[in-house]
């Protein structure tokens, strides 16, 4: 079973694409990040001539999370639990029957927390952070498989950026950032990549601005966060680096593992 999350910055804008990138990769679970639409304007019926089930917790114009599976979830949730008034659409899980059991995927889009010294921004992120972890441990309690995917706008690691310098102030890397990032992984969470490649560098994201992608000027924030019962079954990941290449691109690039799972 092959797993994957992209943020996709805009699902219309990024629409050709994102079905180029369907039929070449084939993924059987995809988590996407940044919709940037409403439910009801979300492209289903291309995906859904593909043969994807489509789940979405849409926003207008920006965030907004979704599930695409070859598999019809049996149950989906939308929100992160503990954010009461919390408008802004940036989580969704999906419960799905694979071989054994079941095993619960969340498309999640971690807030960006820029500028670091804003009053709100930066303790939102690290509140939502707080959330995350509390969620995790509840979904963990129940030893299940349990993939949390997304855009985490946490670099983990020094080598996990192109200059840790140029990143020293910056909320996806000031140390409360990447300490909440590791509170998450004690849990008893596997990093996917990082469990299967010591590569340096390895990134995900290239901004468009300053010719970031020719200079490979990037940063590792969207991760596969895997649960014991999950990562038992990790075969291999990859991060598809080249479809940042392609014309009209997302910043980010899709990031897969694959599981020894199968569908029921």
């Amino acid at each position: 079973m092959k797993i994957a999350t992209w943020n996709i910055n805009g699902v219309r804008a990024r629409i050709d694409n994102l079905l180029a990138w369907l039929k070449e990769s084939n993924p059987d679970i995809v988590a996407l990040q940044e919709i940037k639409t409403v439910d009801e304007g979300f492209p289903r019926g291309e995906i859904e001539a593909l043969g994807y089930h489509v789940e979405t917790h849409g926003q207008k114009g920006f965030n907004g999370v979704a599930l695409l599976s070859r598999i019809r979830p049996d149950e989906v949730n939308r929100g992160l639990p503990g954010g009461d008034g919390d408008e802004q659409a940036r989580f969704i899980e999906g419960v799905y029957s694979v071989e054994g059991g079941a095993i619960r995927v969340c498309s999640l889009y971690l807030p960006n927390g820029n500028p670091a010294d804003d009053p709100v921004k930066y303790p939102y992120k690290l509140a939502w952070m707080e959330r995350l972890s509390a969620f995790a441990e509840s979904r963990l309690a129940l030893e299940e498989p349990l993939i949390l995917a997304g855009d985490y706008n946490v670099i983990p690691e020094p080598h996990d950026c192109w200059d840790p310098k140029v990143w020293a102030r910056d909320a996806l890397f000031l140390p409360a950032t990447r300490q909440a990032f590791r509170r998450l992984e004690n849990l008893g969470l596997t990093d996917a990549v990082r469990a299967t490649t010591d590569t340096v560098p390895l990134y995900t994201f290239w901004d468009y601005q300053g010719g970031c992608w020719p200079k490979n000027f990037g940063i590792r924030i969207d991760h596969l966060l895997l649960s014991a019962e999950a990562a038992d079954r990790l075969l291999s990941t990859a991060v598809e680096k080249h479809v940042r290449a392609w014309e009209k691109p997302s910043d980010h690039v899709p990031v897969t593992a694959v599981l020894d799972y199968a569908a029921r």
